[in-house]
């Protein structure tokens, strides 16, 4: 039996790198895992800094295509995990029956949700405003703190800036939103996971999206988790969401 493909699809501000800890874990699970980042975006943190250009006009339309066509590749069907944005492109794909499983962490709300999204509410946080420079948009330090990185401690905080955060493509955040076949019933279970004290997308938010499947009868959970922000795969508790992740597939993954 072959392995079965897990692809791990970070949001916007932040690195692949981000998904560094969740993919050695998942191997060792047996799954092989596949990290592509963003079409352009270079290999390591320390050069997507240095060279940001090729990313500077990437539009939601190739980020998609970019994700669809990864997921095609995969010699089996994929899981496909993502957080925030890419939580959002996760559900999109399994929606349009690509993929076998999905996980949506903190996703992103879907065109249609009448709920802020993740633009207005950077816009409108006091701790900082965006700063837009050469078709960017970079998230300041104190701005990461209150939304992102709530939960942990300043030090914890600024070394997670420091490690994984990068400018997001301005076209990212101002594009027209990602629509979702949340009635597919024939398509594969979907997870859903928030976090509670989440400032950026809030547990309220991803409980909307979960009611957003109350139609489809296909496997649809939601999972929240107390305490936890929008920093949760990456912050130092990481490893109790990756856990639950790795159960659920053990339960509604055919063959794992």
């Amino acid at each position: 039996m072959q392995p079965t493909p897990v692809v791990l699809i970070h949001g916007a501000w932040l690195h692949a790198s981000s998904w560094e800890a969740w993919a050695e874990r998942f191997g060792r699970h047996g799954y092989t895992v596949d990290v592509p980042g963003w079409p352009g975006e270079e290999p390591t943190i320390e050069a997507a800094r240095r060279n940001p250009g090729p990313l500077r006009d990437l539009r939601i339309g190739e980020l998609l295509a970019h994700y669809e066509r990864v997921a095609r590749s995969c010699d089996t069907p994929a899981v496909l995990v993502g957080h925030a944005l890419g939580g959002l492109i996760a559900q999109r794909l399994l929606g349009a029956g690509i993929g076998q499983a999905a996980v949506a962490i903190a996703p992103q709300p879907p065109a249609g949700l009448v709920e802020p999204g993740v633009p207005n509410r950077i816009a409108a946080n006091p701790f900082g405003a965006p700063i837009e420079h050469d078709g960017f948009v970079s998230m300041p330090r104190q701005q990461f703190r209150h939304l992102v990185a709530n939960t942990v401690g300043e030090e914890e905080a600024a070394k997670l800036y420091e490690r994984y955060v990068l400018p997001s493509p301005r076209h990212l955040l101002t594009d027209d939103g990602i629509a979702v076949d949340t009635g597919n019933a024939a398509r594969g279970p979907l997870l859903l996971v928030s976090g509670q004290e989440d400032r950026m997308v809030t547990d309220a938010v991803t409980r909307a999206a979960y009611k957003l499947y109350g139609d489809s009868t296909a496997a649809t959970e939601l999972k929240q988790f107390a305490d936890r922000g929008h920093s949760l795969v990456i912050d130092s508790g990481w490893r109790d969401v990756a856990d639950y992740v790795l159960t659920w597939l053990a339960d509604n993954v055919s063959g794992f």
